[in-house]
């Protein structure tokens, strides 16, 4: 009798989506958030201590706004701050280690890169564009469990963040969560949060990938 390959023997592995996180995972923005902070303060008088607020990045700027300036100016300062904010945080801001590798390293497995961020997105693709990361998609203003809407848009199977906002966005969306701590959030509360993966840093994504790639095929 001739051999007849079963349906998962003949159907093609699915195609490899990645997302990104941008704030401490693709980029160090803390130089250009803090300089952005400080122009805000200067202008209105308010106090803000931008050297603790850049400690804690990666829930919305509404939350972080909302410690500076009674609620009825949370809105309109957090307008301001994202007008103001390309004249003064983009310049200073750098790739983390490892961010253009990560990018090249899915489209070498022929995959396709989605940054899913918390941030203004025409502020993220400015980051983006200055620092010569071009991913497929980015898609801003959604935060933790709200990152699952783009994620399953893109039909992303894999989600690299920093914070534990980006492991519950990662598990929302039925991804697989791999986190860097090189945020906020150290390795055993990432773990703790229900992290997969826990890499160093993204320099070490590259060889992570060649081998979850090589696993995926392998059991299909």
């Amino acid at each position: 009798m001739a051999f007849m390959p079963t349906h998962s023997e003949t159907s093609p592995l699915p195609p490899l989506t990645v997302g990104f996180d941008l704030d401490m995972t693709l980029i160090d923005s803390r130089p250009g958030i803090k300089a952005t902070y400080e122009a805000l303060a200067a202008e209105t008088g308010a106090y803000i201590d931008a050297d603790l607020a850049i400690t804690r990045l990666g829930p919305p700027l509404e939350r972080e706004l909302a410690f500076w300036f009674p609620g009825e100016r949370v809105q309109e300062m957090c307008d301001r701050y994202r007008e103001i904010y390309p004249t003064y945080a983009i310049t200073p801001t750098r790739a983390m280690p490892g961010a253009r590798e990560a990018m090249a390293a899915v489209r070498a497995a022929g995959g396709r890169a989605v940054v899913v961020t918390a941030k203004h997105e025409p502020n993220a693709k400015l980051h983006l564009a200055h620092l010569g990361i071009d991913p497929d998609a980015v898609v801003g203003r959604l935060w933790a469990e709200a990152k699952a809407e783009a994620l399953r848009e893109h039909g992303a199977s894999v989600y690299v963040g920093d914070h534990l906002g980006d492991v519950r966005g990662a598990r929302a969306a039925g991804a697989l969560s791999v986190a860097v701590p090189t945020g906020p959030c150290d390795a055993a509360e990432l773990r703790e949060a229900g992290a997969d993966v826990v890499l160093d840093d993204l320099t070490a994504f590259p060889a992570w990938l060649a081998g979850y790639c090589g696993t995926v095929a392998a059991r299909a």
